[in-house]
């Protein structure tokens, strides 16, 4: 690979590291807004099936950049976005409790009350939302390379599919449990929420599969990559 070829990909590197950070934050900021998204009318344990909270939509992103991060830059670098997602969302609920902290003037549009409405609960959702994510996403990444190691390189929907469904059920149950024990959420709702977010995310996941592969095609077209071959950032 040139220089040339290398500092571009560094750039793709830093970019789907962006992308991966901002999808991650987002989620935590907006998960209070539940909606309902109908393709079936069916309940499950009382709750309607996809019954479930907007912060799920941008969360499946992550899982397809580690995965096209550990396909192209390898596993190491996979964690490390992974870690800079957890200093992020860290410094993401910092910001936050200072802003709380600071009283509103009389004539600001949003007000003490709203603004605690909206974002008092981001430190519990933070703190439930970075112990699934720490299990969820080291696991998806482990899991990914032990079928990428065992099939050569091979097939990639199915390191793709099996290191999320795992994973991604991690997290669900994860995230719903812990909010639900620190009373943001009711227990009443708790089979059904896991159940909806699961099967959510699953669905997705299969939805991404082709991303993955054109995303990955484009890369070994790019930087004449052959199977299993990955780029070394810190070749220069």
């Amino acid at each position: 690979m040139t220089p040339k070829d290398h500092k571009l990909a560094r750039r793709i590197y830093l970019y789907l590291g962006a992308l991966f950070i901002t999808s991650l934050v987002v989620s935590n900021l907006i998960f209070q807004k539940f909606f309902y998204w109908y393709p079936f009318d069916v309940e499950v344990f009382g709750s309607k099936l996809f019954e479930i909270s907007v912060g799920i939509l941008p969360y499946p992103l992550t899982f397809l950049i580690t995965d096209l991060i550990s396909e192209i830059f390898g596993k190491k670098n996979a964690n490390q976005i992974v870690v800079a997602g957890i200093f992020a969302s860290l410094f993401s609920l910092l910001i936050i409790l200072v802003a709380d902290s600071v009283p509103a003037v009389s004539f600001s549009p949003v007000d003490d009350t709203l603004f605690k409405t909206v974002f008092g609960n981001s430190a519990i959702a933070v703190f439930a939302s970075m112990t699934a994510y720490l299990f969820a996403q080291f696991i998806d990444i482990q899991i990914y390379h032990f079928w990428k190691r065992l099939t050569k390189g091979r097939h990639l929907w199915l390191r793709n599919n099996f290191s999320t469904w795992m994973s991604q059920f991690i997290d669900t149950f994860s995230i719903v449990f812990l909010l639900c024990s620190f009373g943001v959420l009711p227990w009443s709702s708790f089979k059904g929420l896991l159940i909806s977010g699961f099967l959510f995310k699953v669905m997705v996941a299969a939805l991404d599969t082709p991303l993955l592969y054109l995303g990955v095609y484009m890369f070994r077209r790019r930087f004449n990559l052959e199977i299993n071959e990955e780029i070394h950032l810190d070749q220069y």
